[in-house]
């Protein structure tokens, strides 16, 4: 009977990794051997997005989701604010990028130059930046989100990631909401965010984003609460830490933020008065 990573890696397709052999280090007691092993490996693409015809950005990333990616990285950095006003996307696989055409009358501001951005997030933003200020705003809502509830999802949130199970290398995100909920992995943690707001502008579900959460893997920086508040979430729970400069943000536009949640605990870093504690 095959294994459950056997199992896993035959429901990802291919593409998202390469398989290897190599030598796998292994401690009997007081020896140790090299073992020849063969081991799946993730993989990475540099993704150009293109707006009529220009190239704008370009994405290291999971080759998965690739539109919806590009999508939401241009509404969080600005470019977009509805997907009414795109004209056309599309992926062209052998050039591993996303030709992206604005409707006539839009365009992008000429003094924006090409970025690449790494899976590592080393296009941190301490600040929001000021030339697209007016589109980061406090987030309004005021609904209450049980502190249980939260503790109950991420305890789910841990067991749905596939591909992390059979190959590793990812992060995972998921955009909680009950009717609409949304699901990811990726190399880079801002790319999963960037894939929610993809899929939600593409099913014309942004609406739902006042109303959820964001659950995720990894650190929180100033960039991922910037995209968190750019597309107005609410409550953000991570399993580690936040940084100085997103704890400041996430205090200063009204996200509730929370880290170091697992094994039912955490900390509340910003936003506690959203949160119900149920006795």
């Amino acid at each position: 009977m095959p294994s459950e990573t056997a199992q896993a890696l035959n429901a990802i397709d291919e593409h998202l990794y390469g398989t290897f052999d190599m030598k796998e280090i292994v401690c009997d007691n007081d020896t140790i051997r090299l073992c020849q092993k063969e081991k799946s490996v993730i993989g990475e693409i540099s993704l150009k997005i293109y707006i009529n015809g220009t190239e704008y950005a370009s994405l290291l990333c999971l080759n998965e989701l690739t539109e919806e990616l590009a999508l939401g990285f241009l509404y969080s950095e600005g470019v977009i604010d509805a997907i009414d006003e795109v004209a056309s996307i599309s992926y062209n696989e052998r050039l591993f990028a996303v030709m992206v055409n604005l409707v006539p009358g839009k365009s992008i501001d000429k003094c924006e130059s090409l970025r690449s951005v790494t899976s590592g997030c080393g296009r941190c933003f301490t600040y929001i930046n000021p030339l697209k200020h007016e589109k980061f705003l406090p987030v309004a809502n005021e609904d209450r989100f049980s502190i249980r509830d939260i503790l109950d999802a991420m305890e789910d949130f841990g067991r749905q990631s596939s591909v992390f199970k059979a190959v590793g290398g990812v992060h995972s995100v998921l955009f909680r909401h009950e009717t609409f909920p949304v699901f990811n992995e990726d190399i880079g943690r801002h790319n999963c965010f960037d894939k929610i707001g993809g899929v939600l502008l593409k099913s014309d579900k942004m609406g739902l984003l006042a109303k959820g959460m964001l659950l995720v893997t990894g650190r929180v920086s100033s960039e991922i609460i910037t995209k968190v508040i750019r597309l107005g979430v609410p409550v953000l729970v991570s399993r580690t830490t936040p940084t100085a400069a997103a704890v400041s943000l996430a205090r200063e536009y009204n996200v509730t933020l929370m880290g170091y949640v697992r094994d039912r605990a955490g900390f509340i870093y910003s936003g506690e008065e959203r949160l119900l504690q149920e006795a």
